[in-house]
């Protein structure tokens, strides 16, 4: 039997609930498949599942857990369909299992000594018929809501309904909160090192403009795409900012996942994940951005693209601000971040013209790198820019 836990959607998150389930027990479920919505303080996301086998317990929705609590039982193939009724783990970490802490919230909350319990296969079906079991008078043992009292309450007409939330609700005070806490966190324990560099995009902006030219709007890229890409290529060049900082020690990334920062109507701010960044095309990253920012804003993110970004990429666009130096998300070692492209007084050869300039900047740990790794990756990316027909 393995344990389906609770995923941490990024450093700021502690607690979460699930607000629906996808799957019911029975169901056989394939690693990649989303199998809950679960509601943090950067509104629900799709958790998706790892594991291979059929789901044999769940948490009933609505419970507030822990990261690390045990949402599901997946029973592998070939395990028996017995259930533990706890699992060992080390007394000093203690992960519940759902009926713990099904329990732990029942006994917290008030009038919980009243509250039936409610059976495996009742609580099955329940789900099945969108019921919510603990509501209902139980006629078992010790008040017990059984299959039976489920079959009544479906035929009687409309029952409570469990809880669920909207996609893409969030309270903005609370995710305010939430990232003031991991960035003073990430101020507090990581030493930042900040290194800029001003970077001619004259020839990337030619490019682009004569690419856009013969394009219909919905097919043109904007110049985010080729700063994103270029980020990317300059990751290969340089993988010592490619990765996470765990165990007091640098483990590089199994691959170049460029989180993008996203601002959400309303306040508050996430950066999922673009995979694979430097094997796309700039028309399948320009497609990707698109997709993220409306999933991020409508409430559909995954949330595989909010635990395995490898590095941050922030950008202002027309904003205003020239530039911005980022504080690092950990447990990510650099965050890059690209200001308003402007126009500026630029020394070509022997004179002075006006080009489109970019301010490209580097927040990275210093105890993952040092400023002459963080350089070469403030040189690998202008150097890409300056040759856009091969980004």
């Amino acid at each position: 039997m393995a344990d389906f836990t609770m995923p941490a959607l990024g450093a700021d998150m502690e607690t979460g609930k699930v607000v629906e389930w996808l799957v019911k027990p029975g169901d056989r479920v394939r690693p990649g498949a989303v199998v809950a919505v679960v509601e943090t303080h950067k509104g629900a996301i799709d958790v998706e599942c790892f594991l291979d086998g059929v789901i044999d317990d769940l948490v009933p929705i609505g419970v507030d857990l822990p990261v690390g609590a045990v949402l599901a039982r997946v029973r592998l193939d070939g395990e028996a369909t017995a259930l533990p009724e706890a699992p060992v783990v080390p007394a000093a970490a203690p992960v519940p299992s759902p009926r713990r802490a099904v329990a732990d919230a029942k006994a917290a909350s008030p009038g919980a000594a009243t509250r039936a319990r409610v059976s495996p296969a009742a609580r099955q079906r329940a789900a099945a018929l969108g019921i919510a079991a603990d509501t209902l008078r139980g006629s078992g043992a010790d008040g017990a809501v059984t299959l039976a009292d489920v079959e009544r309450a479906a035929a009687a007409g409309p029952a409570p309904k469990a809880a669920r939330t909207a996609k893409g609700g969030f309270d903005p005070a609370s995710m305010r909160q939430a990232i003031a806490t991991a960035m003073a966190r990430s101020k507090r324990e990581i030493p930042h090192y900040y290194l800029s560099a001003t970077i001619d995009f004259g020839a990337a902006q030619a490019w682009l403009d004569d690419y856009n030219a013969t394009r219909e709007p919905v097919e043109r890229l904007l110049p985010a795409t080729l700063l994103l890409k270029a980020c990317a290529k300059a990751l290969v060049e340089v993988p010592q900012l490619n990765g996470f900082w765990r165990d007091d020690a640098f483990q590089p990334g199994a691959a170049i996942h460029v989180g993008w920062a996203i601002a959400l109507r309303g306040g508050g701010l996430v950066a999922p994940a673009i995979h694979d960044a430097d094997r796309k095309t700039l028309p399948e990253l320009m497609t990707g951005l698109r997709d993220l920012v409306k999933r991020a804003r409508a409430g559909g993110l995954r949330s595989s693209e909010l635990t395995d970004p490898t590095l941050t990429v922030t950008s202002l666009g027309e904003r205003g601000a020239e530039s911005v130096f980022g504080v690092i998300y950990p447990p990510q070692v650099a965050i890059v971040g690209f200001g308003g492209i402007v126009v500026r007084p630029w020394v070509c050869g022997d004179a002075v013209r006006p080009r489109p300039v970019v301010v490209v900047t580097l927040a990275a740990d210093h105890r993952a790198s040092d400023g002459h790794v963080g350089g070469r990756l403030l040189a690998a990316i202008d150097r890409a820019l300056q040759d856009p027909a091969t980004l």
